[in-house]
């Protein structure tokens, strides 16, 4: 059955300079940009973090509105197309939509069996969601993320989620309850903690996390300087197994700058999608000036 929504379209779109547009460890494939009042008559706003089934070729998008919307998805060497499925709002497993302040769904992953984890701001938690957003069962957190006095506050939450196979779901606050911004860390929920350095830029926060072909982890960081305009998006590799100190190694793979020319918008989610290829999304904030995304891009 078809999708069905009150208008739509997906544009092609570019974000990159017209000059200088090599990064050092990425190359984009392909840019789209989703226009969707409505899937189903689900609003579509406010996108934070998507997954891929290639299994199925569906792509499912969270709404940090606590919505669920799913795509059919092809991606192929250096394009993707893509076509609205279906929306759903997340609901209680007795089928009750989520309370108001319990919709933040940020981070969206799926394991190795399929099944779908969500993870949420303001009370933070991590839970089994099914394919039409019914919220199955919450897992349990180890005792670093299990309360908001361990937050920088409620904003700055559960903002990522991946699923390693070796490791099982991992999780990163989006920034750090205090001290220096760039300490941050992964969480496993069996309690393991790895560290790294995020990029010394104000407000920087890491929004999104995806496990890489080698079991490294992928990383997500944005950051906007107000009083400059100045919008940056970081892509970093962090290498779980090497490191010094207590603090893993990070490799940049590519840094978009709005004063470098980028026309980027808030990017918060990041998937795999074939070995060495992913995706990243943004969250236009319901805002008429800015846009939700789709970047396809490979790491070399």
């Amino acid at each position: 059955m078809a999708a069905s929504f009150a208008w739509g379209d997906i544009l092609p779109f570019e974000m990159r300079p017209e000059i200088n547009t090599t990064l050092p460890g990425i190359t984009i494939l392909d840019q789209k940009q989703l226009i969707f009042d409505r899937i189903n008559n689900v609003p579509f706003s406010e996108i934070s973090d998507l997954v891929y089934r290639p299994e199925s070729r569906t792509l499912f998008l969270l709404s940090d509105k606590g919505r669920l919307f799913t795509f059919h998805a092809i991606f192929t060497d250096h394009s993707m197309m893509l076509a609205p499925a279906a929306g759903f709002n997340l609901v209680r497993t007795n089928g009750k939509r989520l309370r108001k302040n319990r919709r933040d769904s940020e981070g969206l992953t799926t394991d190795n069996t399929g099944k779908l984890f969500v993870s949420f701001e303001g009370k933070p938690r991590v839970a089994e969601l099914s394919t039409n957003g019914r919220i199955l069962h919450a897992l349990k957190l180890p005792k670093a993320l299990r309360t908001l006095k361990r937050y920088r506050s409620k904003n700055t939450g559960l903002e990522a989620l991946t699923w390693h196979s070796r490791y099982g779901l991992i999780v990163a606050k989006e920034r750090p309850r205090s001290g220096s911004a760039v300490n941050q860390a992964f969480y496993s929920l069996s309690g393991k903690v790895w560290r790294f350095k995020a990029e010394n830029t104000p407000a920087n926060s890491v929004t999104a996390i995806a496990t890489m072909d080698d079991g490294n982890i992928l990383v997500l960081e944005r950051a906007f300087v107000k009083r400059k305009l100045l919008g940056i998006v970081t892509l970093k590799k962090v290498y779980l197994n090497t490191s010094k100190h207590g603090w893993c190694h990070t490799e940049i793979l590519g840094q978009l700058r709005t004063d470098r020319g980028w026309f980027i918008d808030n990017f918060e989610g990041l998937a795999r999608i074939t070995p060495h290829r992913y995706v990243m999304v943004s969250d236009d904030n319901s805002n008429f000036f800015q846009k939700t995304l789709v970047i396809y891009f490979e790491v070399k």
